[in-house]
């Protein structure tokens, strides 16, 4: 049986900012060589919010089958280590069926995570947690505030289990939770696969112009559908600004600015994590204009890869 890094290598990644383009061009390469796509992006994997993550569409769903796009409630507590496990599933299933796996996204921690795995954290103490279990939200949340202020600025501080379990990892190891939940566990597996970018200015453009496009496509409504959601995905890019104006308490123009604002400077976060992983091939969209033609070539570096066995 072909373990994860057997797997890993019988994938190709394409990889970079929002709005670059890579959901387009992973979709026709996929189409064009028979592969299926499995997406790394945080926002994309929740239900319910085509527009506002910008899930490909249709047209696009069409050309190749996608994995991890629109499959887990909002409601539902999102991580790098469940975003690889469900990742590790669906190419272990692409595999399965003869495939070839194309990861397009633009989430630099789900993709680490992913390529490199994740250090394992200590074992339940079944006696630590009973103790642990014992005390009161208000209490659970005074503790970990104390030992952890990162882990709790970003933690469901209603979720008991969660609570519990942060102070746990921090009663066996003395560091915190959230420090360790970013470490890795080896070094990465040598990956094939390209780092598409744009300019800053063209880049900047696009995301001004698909923010105006989710308004015209009707965001709002999307918004004010969704119910209750989880601590991750109410981190999903827009969602606050949107329910804001979905309230009467910001105007569309003060919402778009808002979300176009937020976008560029979350593409500047993924243009300098993508940077700083060379095992992956350059690829300036902004000088290459002819899609087939960048389609034909990322096609050839997919053709290199040595099929599984």
């Amino acid at each position: 049986m072909i373990g994860d890094r057997g797997i890993l290598k019988g994938a190709f990644f394409i990889v970079g900012p929002t709005a670059s383009g890579k959901s387009e061009l992973a979709a026709d390469v996929a189409a064009r060589c028979g592969a299926e796509v499995v997406s790394a992006d945080a926002f994309q994997i929740y239900r319910g919010l085509p527009v506002l993550t910008a899930q490909p569409d249709e047209a696009t769903l069409r050309k190749a089958r996608h994995h991890l796009v629109g499959t887990v409630s909002p409601e539902e507590e999102m991580s790098a280590a469940r975003f690889r496990e469900l990742a590790l599933n669906a190419l272990r299933d692409i595999h399965g069926r003869g495939k070839l796996a194309i990861v397009a996204g633009g989430s630099g921690l789900y993709l680490k995570a992913l390529t490199h795995g994740l250090a394992p954290l200590p074992a339940v103490d079944q006696k630590l947690r009973a103790e642990l279990d014992a005390l009161s939200l208000e209490e659970l949340n005074t503790r970990l505030l104390a030992v952890d202020p990162l882990g709790a600025e970003t933690i469901d501080r209603k979720n008991k289990r969660r609570l519990v379990r942060a102070l746990e990892i921090f009663a066996q190891t003395q560091r915190p939770a959230s420090e360790q939940r970013g470490e890795w566990s080896r070094e990465a597996t040598e990956l094939a696969g390209v780092f598409v970018f744009r300019e800053r200015t063209e880049l900047n453009a696009r995301i001004n112009r698909r923010v105006e496009e989710m308004f015209q496509e009707g965001v709002a409504a999307e918004v004010a559908a969704v119910g209750p959601v989880s601590v991750t995905a109410a981190k999903t890019l827009g969602l606050e600004q949107v329910r804001l104006f979905v309230e009467g308490k910001m105007s569309a123009a003060e919402c778009a600015a808002a979300i176009q604002q937020a976008t560029r400077r979350y593409a500047k976060r993924q243009l300098t994590w993508f940077r700083r992983q060379p095992s992956l091939e350059l690829l300036n969209l902004s000088l290459l204009k002819d899609h087939a033609a960048t389609v034909d070539w990322i096609l050839q570096k997919v053709s290199l890869l040595r099929p599984l066995e």
